[in-house]
Formats: C-alpha cells, sequence, structure tokens
C-alpha cells in the first residue's frame, strides 16, 4: 500500500492567476500524485481547522484574531503578500493541523507525505514572504508536549531560509532548526537556526548533495531526533524564478532520496512537507513538488 499522505482540498481556492504565489500548485499536486497511483482511499487523510490551543503555543492570539476577520493593517497585507479573503483563511487554519496529522502518522508507519505546508517565514505575531502560521512550528510544538517525544528536528532545504521557524524555535528545548539555503536570497535578514549552511548562487547538483549529505549527519548527531521535519522545498530547480541555484529534477530526486534513505536506515520516523516551488509552468511545478511522494513510496513502500 502506498505510504500515507495528508491533503484536504480547499488547500487550493480561487485565486489570481497572475499573482506570484501559485495557489493552484497544491489541488494540481494531489491530482498528479493521485494519477500516479500514490493517492487513494486507502492512505488519503484529510485534516480538520488547527485547534485554537495549537496555534495558541505559537503564534500571537491578537494576530491570529485580526487575520481571521481581515483586520491586518495595509503595511501587514503588504508584508503578507497574498490577498485576503475567506478561501484564504480557511486554507491558512488548515494546513498547520495537516502538518501536525503527518507528523503523527509519521510516529504510526515511519513516514508520511503532506501535500502542503513549509510555511517557514511565518512569525510570531506577522506574515512574512507568503507565509501566514509557520507549520513546521506549531507542529514541532505540539510534538514536544506529548509522551515520547523530547527531540524534533526541522530539516529545511528549501532555497530560503527558515527564518520564522528559527525564531519561534530558538529558545524552545528539544528543537532542533537546520536551514541549508542560498545567502543572496529571501529573507534578506537571516535568522539564526541551530545549524545554518548558506549557499552561494548558482550551486549544482554534485555540490549541493555533498553539502545537504554532510549537513544531515551533522544535524542528526546534533539533535539525536525522535521524529524529523523535511521540507523538501524545489525551489531549489535551476529554473525556479525566485530560487538562484541550479539544480536539475534529478538533483531534487537525489536529495530526496538520500535524505529519505538515511532517516529509513536509523529508524527515525520523518513527516515531509513540500515547501516553496513558483516556476510559471503549474503542471510542471506540480509534478516536482510530486518527486518527495515519489521518492517516499520507493523508500519506505516495500515495507
Amino acid at each position: 500500500m502506498p505510504i500515507p499522505v495528508v491533503h484536504h482540498p480547499d488547500y487550493s481556492f480561487p485565486f489570481p492567476t497572475k499573482h506570484r504565489f501559485p495557489m493552484e500548485k497544491f489541488g494540481l499536486l494531489a491530482e498528479y500524485v493521485r494519477a500516479k497511483g500514490l493517492l487513494t482511499r486507502n492512505n488519503s487523510f484529510r485534516p480538520a481547522p488547527c485547534r485554537q490551543g495549537w496555534l495558541t503555543q505559537t503564534h500571537c492570539p491578537d494576530y491570529l484574531n485580526r487575520f481571521a476577520r481581515g483586520q491586518l493593517s495595509a503595511q501587514e497585507q503588504k508584508q503578507m503578500n497574498l490577498p485576503w479573503s475567506t478561501g484564504l483563511v480557511r486554507r491558512t487554519f488548515l494546513a498547520p493541523s495537516g502538518t501536525v496529522l503527518a507528523a503523527q502518522l509519521a510516529l504510526q508507519h515511519g513516514i508520511a507525505c503532506h501535500l502542503a505546508g513549509g510555511t517557514h517565514h511565518a512569525h510570531f505575531d506577522y506574515a512574512s514572504g507568503f507565509c501566514i502560521l509557520n507549520d513546521l512550528a506549531i507542529a514541532a510544538n505540539v510534538l514536544l508536549r506529548q509522551e515520547g517525544i523530547e527531540r524534533v528536528l526541522i530539516f529545511d532545504v528549501d532555497v530560503h531560509q527558515g527564518d520564522g521557524t528559527a525564531a519561534l524555535l530558538a529558545n524552545v528545548s528539544g528543537a532542533f532548526t537546520c536551514s541549508i539555503h542560498c545567502e543572496r536570497n529571501f529573507p534578506f535578514e537571516k535568522r539564526i537556526s541551530d545549524l545554518d549552511v548558506a549557499l552561494p548562487d548558482g550551486m549544482v547538483d554534485e555540490d549541493y548533495l555533498a553539502v545537504a549529505y554532510d549537513t544531515l549527519q551533522q544535524a542528526l548527531a546534533l539533535s539525536k531526533p525522535d521524529i524529523v521535519l523535511y521540507d523538501a522545498g524545489v525551489d531549489v530547480f535551476q529554473g525556479d524564478p525566485l530560487g538562484k541555484l541550479n539544480l536539475s529534477e534529478d538533483g531534487i530526486r537525489l536529495r530526496d532520496r538520500l535524505v529519505l534513505s538515511e532517516l529509513k536506515r536509523r529508524g527515525i520516523p520523518v513527516a515531509t512537507v513540500i515547501g516553496g516551488g513558483y516556476d510559471d509552468d503549474r503542471m510542471q511545478l506540480a509534478m516536482r513538488h510530486g518527486i518527495i511522494v515519489e521518492q517516499a513510496n520507493r523508500v519506505f513502500g516495500s515495507d
């Protein structure tokens, strides 16, 4: 049977087609993995809206309320860089719950894939870089409050630094944040993760994969995690308009296989999120995001 996949049809909703953020990619991704036989009635899991208690462990209650009611200031909306709508509110409060659900499924099955998530720029009381709530920090805080989980590693290979995750979890005992990102890219004011690896523009497959492998080994040695949240962003792709790195699709495939194989070898549960990807060819982008689901099934699917 295919591995557990978390998705919700409301992750995509009517959205301005010329907007830089590809809101339709979540629905296209679900269609793609369904067509590949990797999302079926038997392995599909749908999150409920995020519990209030989970949200307020990580984010400012006043910010949450004002966002939900469409009462953010013009400056706050500009920083969010997404047009407010009831559809946006619904998907925003669903997606972090999806990452928590994927993490719980990973604890049971060793692996689970969330067809959204990785909103790592969101901070305590403000949105940034298309990220309104930080699902990775929310999930880490939920996990660390449950019995048997003492250490959580967030391994983030999105091309942009996970600044919000680093800031939100800086003083959380048991949370270890690791970010491998392009140095001269957004956010231009970086935060300090537990382990940061800044890459030069234009890095190609072979050099990148060596860094990813070494960094994973270092992060695992330092964090000794009970579970890993893996942000498998595909904006490292050579054609991504917000990227600045030069990975091929084969490079992304090898990266994901490398990470998942090592975690399986060590017996560490892993929940994956899709992170960033901004290609104007939305179908190609959805297929690229599908790589992590394909590799998860290749590495774990025979069990």
